[in-house]
């Protein structure tokens, strides 16, 4: 016996040594790991449940009708769409009017590709969060300096796959009843199907299902002639031609990038890129969108967008057409029957 007591030993201090080797070597992911648990955790201890914003006198009424609708939008979700039944969206987290997340995303300047980064469970991913806003903008400075093309958003939401509760968080609440479905059945989705290392698949098939299980949605609760669902259809009708245009301008630059040889001076390649990337701004305001006076190329009237911001709509809505013609054609618009085609072509990570 005591001989195994010794193996034993043996093999508890190779096994803590290979342990503190990973941690060395892997020193920064394993900060970031933690930096990034503390701060979701935050949210999540610090989020209550919706039942006490119910009950209490002094949360609006216009705002319970928000929370009342968020657990309806899960439940059809769940019951009607096939997605899959968490704790999710039963707390919220009272953000006091701040963000509290930002993610980074970095492409190189003459090529339309994303950096990437490696986390365990799902793999690369072209983007990285955080919950310290000065950390995502050091992050951004630094990748500036190393010459990638960085773009910092803040997300109205994100999905921890299933791994912790995600509570709704109170700046959703600010979102019309169209665009808040979408946004709960687009996360919704990313906990049913997730496959490691294609973060475009993934992105592209969340919207998908969040654009069509928020119509599905809408008209089964208000009717298709209702001022929500036409609210909602004239806010996705005005999405989809802001999107197609940056993808349209993503492969202009990308066929003027493939123009560029190794030799060409950097200065050359910048100035023919901001003349490019100017040209698709202006031709912005050649949209027709509902419901809007002002011009679209004025939010780029301080700065231009760059690779990144273009690869940020393929990411999310690149893939649109390929999703509706099989959602069409092979399915009959039956959502709920492609999602489970879906689940069980891509089994979870």
């Amino acid at each position: 016996m005591a001989g195994v007591g010794k193996i034993l030993k043996r093999v508890f201090l190779v096994i803590l040594l290979l342990v503190l080797i990973v941690v060395i070597v892997e020193w920064d992911l394993v900060k970031y790991g933690i930096e990034q648990g503390r701060g979701q955790m935050h949210i999540i201890w610090n989020a209550k449940p919706v039942e006490e914003y119910l009950a209490s006198p002094t949360f609006p009424d216009s705002l319970k009708q928000k929370l009342l609708l968020i657990d309806r939008v899960r439940q059809f979700a769940i019951d009607s769409l096939g997605l899959n039944d968490t704790d999710n969206y039963k707390t919220m987290y009272d953000q006091k009017g701040r963000d509290v997340m930002w993610v980074v995303m970095a492409s190189e300047p003459f090529r339309l590709e994303a950096k990437q980064w490696k986390f365990p469970v799902v793999g690369s991913v072209p983007y990285k969060g955080f919950f310290d806003e000065s950390k995502a903008k050091r992050l951004a400075e630094e990748l500036e300096k190393e010459g990638w093309d960085v773009n910092v958003r803040t997300p109205g939401g994100w999905s921890t796959l299933g791994f912790f509760t995600d509570p709704i968080l109170s700046g959703m609440l600010k979102r019309s009843e169209g665009d808040l479905a979408n946004l709960i059945i687009h996360e919704m989705s990313h906990a049913t199907i997730f496959v490691k290392d294609n973060v475009d698949f993934n992105e592209n098939l969340a919207t998908f299902i969040g654009d069509r299980g928020a119509e599905v949605f809408l008209t089964s609760v208000y009717g298709a002639e209702s001022a929500e669902y036409i609210a909602y259809k004239n806010e996705l009708s005005n999405d989809l031609k802001y999107s197609n245009h940056m993808l349209r301008g993503g492969e202009k630059l990308d066929s003027l990038y493939k123009t560029f040889s190794e030799s060409d001076p950097v200065e050359l390649k910048t100035r023919k890129k901001k003349e490019m990337i100017q040209q698709i701004v202006n031709s912005l305001d050649t949209l027709t969108l509902q419901g809007s006076s002002t011009k679209p190329s004025l939010r780029f009237r301080d700065r231009l967008p760059n690779n990144a911001y273009f690869m940020n709509y393929i990411r999310y809505q690149s893939q649109q057409d390929v999703f509706m013609r099989e959602f069409e054609q092979e399915f009959n618009g039956d959502l709920r029957a492609y999602i489970r085609q879906l689940r069980e072509k891509h089994p979870f990570l």
